[in-house]
């Protein structure tokens, strides 16, 4: 579309003047705000992901993949991501974002986040073929996450989280 509209635009110079939107891809993608109780104080699930500094935590989330559920997925990321087991409890959200992939191609995506109650695994034992997304996983403070996430419609989440617990 967008060369579409570059050409409308060299041949009827001024007469383009609604055609300036660029084209803008659409991306899917869930994940999970895992919850668990460690000694008496409710924790948070978060990863560190790979080629980030220390300190830089965000939730486990990932692409649907085809015939996956956002619920399905979220469940998946987090199992894949953190090594832990997660139930659903509830969706939390949509966090609405549009970024620029390499060539500048303008994406527009919609993460749907699910509070999940942690079961079984431990935190950080995930596959060898995973550790090239994820660097580190922890369990964080609940009532602290909405601080230390990096990113804000993560930290929202986190937020929404830890109010509907009761935290």
């Amino acid at each position: 579309m967008y060369e579409q509209c570059r050409l409308f635009a060299t041949r009827f110079a001024g007469h383009a003047r609604g055609c300036y939107k660029v084209a803008v891809e659409r991306e899917f993608s869930a994940g999970g705000v895992v919850v668990r109780i460690v000694r008496g104080r409710p924790m948070l699930a978060a990863i560190r992901p790979q080629g980030k500094p220390a300190g830089v935590w965000a939730l486990p989330k990932g692409n649907i993949d085809p015939g996956e559920s956002p619920a399905e997925t979220a469940i998946r990321e987090v199992r894949e991501e953190t090594g832990v087991e997660g139930r659903l409890v509830e969706k939390l959200g949509d966090v609405k974002y549009v970024y620029t992939r390499r060539g500048g191609v303008r994406v527009f995506k919609v993460v749907s986040f699910f509070l999940l109650r942690a079961g079984r695994g431990r935190i950080g034992e995930i596959e060898e073929r995973l550790k090239v997304e994820v660097a580190e996983a922890r369990w964080l403070p609940l009532e602290e996450a909405p601080v230390l996430l990096a990113y804000g419609g993560e930290r929202e989440m986190a937020a929404k989280a830890r109010d509907r617990l009761g935290g």
